[in-house]
């Protein structure tokens, strides 16, 4: 038969390596070339005086070469990342078992203990399995590699498991993601670690260094984006004109308050979606007339209800009871505040008399501070801010009267006497600001334009000055707010808002009686009557708007004094706005208009949805 082509070839042992075949040359080689003869091929070394014959030499070389005559040059070298060969059957199950009972807690716990202190964790385990083998011999060819000295010979099984994840490591190097995921993970355990050990250290609320922080808003253009109308449930039953909106003061009760001219209150849960509406409140005999008919307690526990009516009611939030002054008409109103050649006998006796004075008209429909002038209502109120003890309500003739609202019982504790013009009172403040050595500060705008300070617990005018650029009848609305430098806004019937610093209602100045404050920015955006004035939770937006002109609102940037240059835009619908609010830490903002709608937006800036 022929010879078959994939057969191997048996060579001889001179074809194999005719140098050490030649066995003239071999017997004239001497040891030291011998030597290094093994050293090249890699075979053994045998001295010239042994005895060994050529013959022995020559087999061993045979067999060396059949195994490796036929091997590829990359096939000659290899990763040895396999199990145990099958010569080393006596070390694969002590190896086999060792990986297989390995848990991915261990590991973790033996690879963080030789990257941070360089050894093996001496801390005691929380379990031990009884098939891991106690110690590892390394005599075997694959085990020769995990040595560290070539005088090692059996190892401990966890330091054998340590030997195996370093060797496999070396092989396969860690990705970048991985190292930087391990890097970014232990920075946050540092971190953890440090913000922990401050906390104990201190006795301060977990909270209150994350509530002081407020964003820095930059001035040019503000990121807002519009959401669902607040109100889209009850747009189409017809409630009429937005009246008043009232946030809830705590930041943990997204509620919103939306009074309205049928005469109702409507509470909304606020999560810039859906909206959806949680309670209804009817109240016939109070007609809604003004931003302030809507005010929540400073503490959060009951809801304020006023109007142009010379008595008010009282919601409480916890037991959703709804309480009349009926007691409180008695004594409430035994001064200034009601004409002391009149009485008022019950409530449809003033609403007659209201429709008198307005040709035909209820006093729900005129003009803030018109009857307030000339007739009994609470259209503006205001609470004492730090404990809500006290209530300032305007009167007529100028007079600002004190209830004690802590009692419970409604009485007037106090009034102050303003001016006699026919303005009447326009607007209510309380200050609070350390110059103040912490004493209960009223500031109180009149319809002449004019701003008196008051120190109530002395019932005493510590301070009047001139609004710039006001005249009779051109004061319209105040706000204030004591956060960041302080501040103070006057609105008139011009168009014009003057903005004042602290300056303006301090008592400690010296030269207060001959010198008026000058404001540091005069608003010139709008050019019809202000009738709507609101500072954010940390006074760095100041909303100002007019309700005779339609979309006439503007956001103001108190750190620079000026105009969002980017809102409202051409397409903004705002209509003619009525009322504002923002929500305790600014994330949402709402605007209230006469077609009845409740616009809500969301300030990035303050908060991410």
């Amino acid at each position: 038969m022929p010879k078959h082509s994939r057969k191997r070839q048996k060579l001889s042992a001179d074809e194999l390596n005719p140098i050490l075949g030649n066995s003239d040359v071999s017997a004239e080689k001497d040891d030291e070339e011998r030597r290094l003869e093994s050293l090249l091929f890699g075979t053994k070394f045998v001295a010239s005086g042994s005895g060994t014959t050529h013959s022995q030499e020559s087999s061993e070389l045979v067999g060396e070469g059949r195994q490796l005559q036929n091997l590829l040059d990359n096939d000659l070298f290899f990763v040895d990342d396999e199990g145990l060969g099958d010569g080393d059957s006596e070390e694969q199950e002590p190896l086999d078992s060792n990986l297989d009972s390995q848990s991915e807690d261990e590991a973790d716990g033996a690879e963080e203990s030789t990257e941070k202190h360089g050894k093996p964790s001496k801390s005691k385990p929380a379990w031990r399995d009884d098939s891991d083998p106690a110690t590892v011999s390394l005599s075997s060819k694959r085990l020769r590699k995990l040595r560290d000295t070539p005088g090692e010979e059996v190892l401990a099984g966890r330091e054998y498991e340590s030997r195996l994840r370093r060797q496999f490591e070396r092989i396969n190097p860690e990705p970048e993601w991985a190292a930087k995921a391990r890097r970014k993970t232990t920075q946050s355990e540092d971190n953890t670690d440090a913000d922990i050990n401050v906390l104990l250290s201190s006795t301060s609320g977990i909270l209150a260094a994350k509530a002081s922080r407020s964003p820095a808003l930059a001035s040019g253009t503000i990121d807002i984006s519009r959401l669902r109308d607040a109100n889209q449930s009850a747009q189409n039953s017809g409630c009429g004109e937005i009246k008043s909106l009232a946030f809830h003061p705590s930041e943990l009760v997204p509620v919103l308050c939306v009074g309205s001219s049928d005469r109702r209150i409507r509470m909304y849960n606020i999560d810039g979606h859906t909206s959806p509406l949680l309670q209804t409140l009817h109240v016939p005999s109070l007609p809604i007339s003004s931003q302030s008919s809507v005010t929540f307690h400073p503490s959060g526990s009951h809801l304020l209800l006023t109007g142009s009516r010379p008595y008010y009611f009282v919601y409480d939030l916890q037991s959703g009871t709804l309480t009349s002054s009926e007691q409180s008409k008695q004594t409430l109103w035994g001064t200034r505040f009601d004409d002391s050649s009149a009485t008022l006998s019950s409530p449809v006796a003033s609403r007659k008399r209201g429709r008198m004075r307005g040709s035909g008209l209820d006093d729900g429909s005129k003009e803030v501070g018109q009857s307030s002038a000339g007739g009994a209502g609470m259209e503006v109120t205001a609470f004492e801010p730090s404990s809500g003890s006290m209530l300032a309500v305007a009167g007529r003739g100028g007079y600002v009267h004190i209830v004690d609202w802590k009692s419970g019982a409604g009485q007037v504790i106090g009034s102050l006497k303003c001016s006699s013009g026919g303005g009447g009172v326009k607007g209510l403040w309380w200050s609070s600001s350390s110059s103040l050595e912490s004493r209960e500060h009223l500031t109180v705008l009149t319809g002449d334009s004019e701003v008196y300070l008051w120190d109530v617990g002395e019932r005493q005018c510590v301070r009047r000055w001139k609004d710039e650029g006001g005249f009779r009848g051109a004061g319209r609305v105040l706000t204030g707010s004591s956060q960041g430098s302080g501040w103070l806004a006057v609105g008139s019937n011009t168009g014009l808002v003057n903005v004042y610093g602290s300056d303006s209602y301090s008592s400690t100045s010296s030269s207060w009686p001959s010198l008026s404050p000058k404001p540091l920015k005069t608003v010139e955006n709008l050019t019809t009557p202000i009738s709507t004035l609101r500072f954010n939770h940390d006074a760095q937006v100041l909303a100002v708007a007019s309700k005779e002109k339609k979309d006439s609102m503007r956001l103001i940037h108190l750190p620079s004094l000026t105009s969002f240059s980017n809102w409202p835009t051409s397409t903004t619908p705002l209509g003619h706005v009525t009322a504002v609010d923002f929500s305790a830490r600014s994330e949402y903002m709402a605007v209230g208009n006469t077609r009845g709608r409740v616009l809500l937006y969301h300030l990035k800036n303050f908060g991410v949805r």
